[in-house]
């Protein structure tokens, strides 16, 4: 298995510019790889990849409030 991207680059949604968002910690857990940075116009950018379940569980989380638990 091969390790995810440590950064990532996406188009911003508010001004189409550049935005890396970062793998953030979590445990050594393969259902996720969150992703997340904050454009220069302020707009934070959230990303994952893994299983899709939990994918959708982070991105519609508040931010700050997503937890993982096995």
């Amino acid at each position: 298995m091969s390790k995810p991207a440590r950064v990532l680059t996406f188009k911003c949604a508010n001004c189409e510019k550049p935005v890396k968002v970062f793998l953030q910690k979590v445990s050594a857990c393969s259902h996720i790889q969150p992703y997340q940075g904050v454009c220069g116009c302020g707009v934070l950018k959230r990303h994952a990849t893994g299983n899709k379940d939990t994918v959708e569980s982070y991105l519609a989380a508040p931010e700050g409030q997503w937890s993982h638990h096995h």
